[in-house]
C-alpha cells in the first residue's frame, strides 16, 4: 500500500487517503471492486441504477462487510424510486451520495441534513454552477473523452472553465488513467479525478476476461461515440455490433428498444407503470421524444449482457479513450500505489523554475479561503499505513 499521500479538499471532504475515485459503472462496480478501492484508500462508488432496492441494500451491507473505509453510491436522481434509495444511503450509513443527472434541491438538502456527502456529476460549467447553488458538496466534471454518455468539450477545456465558477472541490474525469494525469488535473485546479475504465480493467473488477480482452485490445481509434444505442452521444468500443446499430433504420431500432424495455422491466423488477413515470421524468424540461426515451432502454440491457454475460458480439461495452493506452489488469491496490508513486515521480521531476538575475522578491500573499478561479493547492507528504 502506497506511503504517499496528497492531501486535497476531496480527501478532507470524503476522509479518504488519496484523491481518487472509482466511478459507479452500472453492471460494473459492485461490491467486490466498491471494497477493493475503498480498501487501497481511494473513493469506490457502488452502481445502483441498474440494482433493485432490495439489491441495493445487500449491496451496501456486502461493502460494509468488506471494508471499513468510506464509500459512495451512485444512483439516478430522475428515478422513480430515488427517494427510496435515499432512505437507503441514509440508513445504512453511506458517506458519499454521487448522481448521474443533477439531484433536486430538497434531494441535497435531505442527504446533507444527515450528514451525506452530495457529489453529483456534469457535463458543462451552467450545471455544475447550479449544482453548487443548490449545496453540493463537490462535483465531478467529466469531459468529452469519458465512457458511456459524453459530451463534447475536452476536459482540459471544460475542466478549468468549472474550477474558475464553482467554490466547491472539483474531481475531473475523462481522459484519466495514471499519475501524471492526476498530478495534471491539480494543476488545473481539481481536488482529485475520476476513473471508470481504468477501475474496470482491474483484476478486482468481475468483468468477463474476454470483455477484458477487448478492451486491452483496443486502439484509442477504437473508442468510438455514436447515438444509435440510445439516441444520445454514447461513447463505447467501436465493434461489428456498434456498426451494425449504426447502419439500421428507425422501425429496427424502436423494435429493438421494446425487447430491451420488456428484458430490462422483468431484470429490474420494475412495473410498466413505474418505466413509464420515469420516461416523464426523463421528457421534463427536456427536447426528448417519446421514441428516445424508448431506446434508452437499449443502454442497461446492451451493457448488461457484456459486463455480466461476457457476450461481445451481442452487447456494448462503455469505453473512455484511455482504454486505448491501457494494457494491464492490476488490482486496486496495485493500480493506486503505481498512480501515487507516478503523481510523486511527476512532481519531483518537474523542472525547477529560475528567476531572471535582475526580477525583485515577491513575498507571496496570505493564504485565503478557496475561491473560484484559485486553484487548490494540495499538501503532499509521506505517511505509513498498515497493509
Amino acid at each position: 500500500m502506497s506511503d504517499l499521500t496528497i492531501a486535497t479538499p476531496l480527501t478532507e471532504l470524503v476522509g479518504v487517503r488519496h484523491p481518487v475515485v472509482q466511478t459507479g459503472m452500472g453492471w460494473v462496480a459492485g461490491p467486490r471492486l466498491v471494497s477493493s478501492t475503498a480498501n487501497a484508500g481511494a473513493l469506490g462508488i457502488l452502481a445502483s441504477a441498474t440494482m433493485t432496492v432490495d439489491q441495493l441494500r445487500r449491496a451496501v451491507r456486502e461493502v460494509k462487510s468488506r471494508t471499513d473505509a468510506p464509500f459512495g453510491v451512485n444512483l439516478r436522481a430522475d428515478a422513480g424510486d430515488a427517494a427510496e434509495r435515499v432512505r437507503i444511503i441514509i440508513e445504512e450509513g453511506v458517506r458519499v451520495a454521487s448522481f448521474a443527472l443533477a439531484p433536486s434541491r430538497e434531494l441535497i438538502a435531505r442527504l446533507k441534513d444527515a450528514g451525506v456527502v452530495v457529489v453529483p456529476s456534469v457535463g458543462a460549467r451552467r450545471h455544475a454552477e447550479k449544482v453548487a447553488a443548490w449545496g453540493a458538496d463537490a462535483v465531478i466534471v467529466q469531459g468529452g473523452e469519458g465512457g458511456g454518455h459524453t459530451g463534447s468539450i475536452a476536459t482540459t477545456v471544460l475542466l478549468p472553465q468549472v474550477v474558475d465558477a464553482v467554490d466547491i472541490p472539483v474531481v475531473a474525469a475523462g481522459g484519466f488513467h495514471d499519475g501524471r494525469g492526476l498530478v495534471a488535473a491539480l494543476a488545473y485546479g481539481a481536488a482529485g479525478v475520476a476513473m471508470g475504465t481504468r477501475f474496470l480493467l482491474t483484476s478486482d473488477s468481475t468483468v468477463p476476461d474476454a470483455v477484458k480482452a477487448r478492451y486491452l485490445a483496443a486502439a484509442v481509434t477504437d473508442v468510438t461515440v455514436t447515438t444509435k444505442v440510445d439516441g444520445l452521444p454514447h461513447r463505447m468500443l467501436r465493434t461489428e455490433l456498434v456498426d451494425a446499430l449504426e447502419r439500421s433504420g428507425r422501425p429496427a431500432s424502436l423494435l429493438r428498444a421494446l425487447r430491451h424495455a420488456a428484458a430490462f422491466r422483468r431484470e429490474s423488477g420494475m412495473s410498466w407503470g413505474r418505466m413509464v413515470r420515469d420516461g416523464l421524468a426523463m421528457r421534463h424540461g427536456k427536447d426528448m421524444t417519446w421514441s428516445r426515451v424508448l431506446l434508452a432502454a437499449n443502454t442497461p440491457m446492451l451493457l448488461r449482457v457484456s459486463m455480466v454475460e461476457g457476450r461481445t458480439d451481442l452487447g456494448v461495452m462503455a469505453s473512455g479513450q484511455v482504454a486505448g493506452l491501457i494494457d494491464d489488469l492490476p488490482s486496486c491496490a496495485e493500480l493506486i500505489d503505481r498512480v501515487m508513486a507516478e503523481a510523486h515521480a511527476t512532481l519531483t521531476g518537474l523542472p525547477h523554475v529560475t528567476r531572471a538575475p535582475h526580477d525583485h522578491h515577491v513575498t507571496p500573499a496570505p493564504t485565503a479561503p478557496h475561491a473560484p478561479g484559485t486553484p487548490h493547492v494540495p499538501h503532499i507528504s509521506h505517511t505509513s499505513h498498515a497493509d
